[in-house]
């Protein structure tokens, strides 16, 4: 269990990025943190990262405190982040030099099987696609086994097709192991997607504003009426985060202005 309780991040400056923040996320479950800018998202899973300090406030993994980087937590940055000098199977097994050789081929070529890179173990990264380079991204995250999977905002500088893609590979390896996920991101549909829930942050300070749950058949079809009618209740609870909190009114999730 990941539990967050009384979580506050307070810069030098003065700005309050996250006040009072409590939450609670279970083993394998996908939780997908939507907001509008400024609310804290990427702070928050820096901080769960442990490449951040609170500022008041506790997070722990099973009981344990995160005061810095934690072996059972893996992140997955927005641009893939690969080591130039490394080919693909080597990028994937960088954090496996625990493992015997044998072991950690046979972790890296199922790894590179499952993202659909079997071929491209001994490529070098600047010969891949922008979608290749973060499914070797995924990849390398996945085969370390993390109980905690951070997402910040993965997929977001792909094309459409490539991104639902990538989706597939991301359930596909989520499904072996079911880490907890936590993924940051700004586009709805991707929450419906791929979360178990979804919770919407209001900004300024950061802060849990809503919750919608997602109990959803995978795979999901965004036509089904089940996707739509959830993709309607994350609008309108993120129209109603960018309001004053009082009054605090309903809104047509058409009016959604969040972006």
């Amino acid at each position: 269990m990941l539990a967050i309780t009384g979580l506050t991040k307070t810069y030098a400056d003065g700005t309050r990025a996250l006040e009072r923040l409590d939450l609670s996320v279970p083993p394998g479950e996908i939780l997908a943190l939507i907001g509008g800018s400024g609310c804290g998202k990427t702070t928050l899973l820096r901080l769960i990262a442990g490449l951040d300090r609170t500022s008041a406030g506790t997070i722990s993994l099973d009981g344990e405190p995160i005061g810095g980087p934690h072996p059972g937590v893996g992140l997955v940055f927005q641009e893939p982040r690969l080591l130039p000098w490394l080919d693909v199977a080597a990028n994937v097994g960088f954090g496996l030099t625990h493992l015997r050789g044998a072991e950690r081929r046979e972790r890296v070529a199922h790894a590179l099987d499952r993202v659909g890179l079997a071929d491209h173990a001994g490529r070098w990264p600047r010969d891949l696609s922008g979608g290749q380079q973060q499914r070797v991204s995924i990849a390398r995250a996945f085969v370390a086994e993390p109980r905690v999977l951070l997402l910040d905002e993965p997929f977001s500088a792909l094309d459409a097709f490539t991104r639902k893609d990538l989706h597939r590979h991301l359930l596909a390896l989520w499904t072996e192991h079911k880490p907890t996920v936590i993924l940051v991101t700004h586009d709805v549909g991707e929450a419906v997607a791929l979360a178990d829930r979804a919770v919407v942050m209001r900004p300024r300070p950061g802060r849990l504003d809503g919750t919608v749950h997602l109990a959803l058949p995978r795979p999901r079809d965004p036509a089904d009426p089940r996707s739509e009618a959830a993709s309607r209740a994350i609008l309108a609870a993120l129209d109603r985060s960018l309001k004053p909190e009082s009054p605090r009114s309903e809104a047509s999730p058409t009016q959604a202005n969040w972006w």
